[in-house]
């Protein structure tokens, strides 16, 4: 038994499998020794005895352990654990990393760099808080994109080998008969031959309920850039810079009200190359902020005397994440004391002049954001807005190019933040705004933002004691804020910075 196994309360494990509690799938996986077979908390099967079951806190964990996916529950196509985002350890900053295929592009050393640590020293320590090491948690995240791919999708086992990340069609083969049971064709079923692909997958991401998808689309609506981003009902669509090349996705986003379920955002990727599956369906889960744990984030502040009405009225809010870091780090700096609508037509400017274009235009998907390198080169006085705004902007860029400052959900946020407000131009609204979105930090809140101060003044609250107020919502102020901002209109408007 692991170091990682033993810290998992067994207790408390074994009274949400035996109550089938769906919060915690994603969160804990339970092996019973007995069938060989593990398991999501809320899977539907007769409770298996206390003494024949053991813990795990990942999937990985549990397949190092000898067990194999429970094939009634499906126990891998669960919501990550929240976990990850709320303590930002190293653990949870390398399996971010993983999830967008880290380890596959560049190797374990590659995700050790990046997080600071000795490939030796990082394998100890993931394996002791997460149950495996870093092969071992990259090789579950490809087997469980790979038996999405196979169900949901006609694409031939080869591309779907490669769009995992696998590197070889045996590798691939030999992965999903050992963790599922069964061999591709038998996964795939009756659903017949395939086909071949135009590089279009369609996958369902799953998310925990109750889910205000709405409230995200009309967040993610209200500011999409011309070029890089479109919306309609019920759908929000975008370009994408992958590690390979271009893309475009679309996601039909609704609400989902039953708290404790397990729902789904269908996504559709159209990519240059299929080995950026893993990346793209990672980083749009970050936009979706599809990992949180809305029923834990919605106990807190809905005992609030303040926030309780807000929450009560839209229980399952998220925290609108982003795609791309330095994109939005650019746009937060575009947004600085000027209109959405303002902001949103500099942002369309700037990608109409410098933006690149995408290899496979899809209505008004036609670029990328501009890249930071591009940005840089700029002289600021050509920037169509202040000059000292356009200085900060300039600096942002070059210290985002130079790799000064990382903007992913691998970077330590403490020392992320430092970095940015040494920027000249970079202040605390800025810096916060942009670990929120970018980061992915379920803690952030901005007492001086104008949003917030309105907001409690219409609820009546003196917005000098903002920060006060705040602390009692900890830690989910993140939640707490865009429920602010959601009580000035139903579609989130503002008339200042680009919230």
């Amino acid at each position: 038994m692991t170091t990682a196994t033993r810290r998992l309360d067994r207790e408390a494990c074994y009274r949400a499998v035996s109550s089938r509690d769906r919060r915690f799938d994603g969160v804990f996986y339970t092996a019973v020794r007995t069938t060989g077979i593990y398991c999501r908390p809320s899977c539907p099967a007769r409770t298996p005895a206390a003494r024949n079951v053991e813990f795990h806190p990942t999937a990985a964990a549990a397949q190092a352990a000898g067990f194999r996916a429970c094939k009634r529950c499906l126990p891998d196509a669960t919501p990550g654990s929240p976990e990850w985002d709320v303590a930002a350890d190293v653990a949870g900053r390398a399996m971010r990393l993983i999830s967008d295929g880290v380890v596959d592009r560049g190797g374990v050393d590659a995700l050790a760099a990046r997080v600071g640590y000795t490939p030796r020293h990082l394998s100890r320590l993931l394996t002791a808080e997460l149950g495996a090491g870093p092969l071992a948690l990259a090789r579950a995240r490809r087997a469980q994109t790979a038996r999405v791919l196979i169900e949901t999708t006609d694409l031939q086992f080869a591309e779907i080998a490669f769009a995992a990340g696998f590197a070889s069609i045996r590798q691939f083969n030999d992965t999903i008969r050992e963790v599922y049971a069964l061999s591709p064709t038998e996964l795939r079923g009756r659903r017949g031959g395939a086909h071949p692909s135009t590089g279009t997958v369609t996958m369902r991401l799953a998310v925990r309920t109750p889910y205000a998808g709405r409230d995200l689309l009309a967040f993610l609506a209200l500011r999409a850039v011309p070029g890089v981003e479109t919306a309609g009902e019920g759908w929000y669509a975008r370009t994408l810079a992958l590690p390979h090349g271009t893309g475009t996705v679309r996601l039909d986003i609704g609400d989902h009200d039953e708290p404790g379920e397990t729902a789904f955002v269908l996504a559709t990727f159209a990519l240059d190359d299929l080995r950026d599956t893993t990346a793209g369906v990672e980083r749009v889960r970050r936009l979706l902020d599809a990992d949180c744990d809305p029923v834990a984030v919605d106990e807190v502040l809905g005992r609030d005397p303040l926030l309780g009405t807000l929450v009560a009225a839209r229980p399952g809010v998220r925290v609108p994440g982003h795609v791309d870091g330095n994109e939005i780090a650019v746009r937060a700096v575009l947004g600085q004391q000027v209109t959405v609508g303002a902001a949103r037509t500099i942002a369309g400017r700037l990608t109409a002049e410098l933006g690149k274009p995408v290899a496979r235009p899809d209505g008004g998907l036609t670029h990328l954001f501009p890249d930071v390198a591009t940005l840089a080169s700029l002289d600021p006085l050509d920037l169509p807005m202040p000059r000292s705004r356009g200085r900060a902007l300039i600096a942002l860029c070059r210290a985002l190019a130079e790799g000064e400052v990382v903007l992913d959900r691998g970077s330590g946020r403490d020392d992320t933040r430092r970095a940015l407000l040494a920027i000249p131009g970079i202040g605390p609204w800025t810096a916060d705004y942009i670990a929120m979105r970018a980061l992915g930090d379920p803690d952030v809140f901005l007492p001086a933002d104008t949003g917030t101060r309105d907001a409690l003044t219409r609820l009546g609250r003196d917005p000098v004691t903002a920060s006060t107020l705040a602390q009692s919502w900890r830690p989910w102020r993140s939640y707490a804020q865009v429920h602010l901002w959601r009580s000035l209109s139903p579609t989130l408007t503002t008339n200042t910075e680009e919230h």
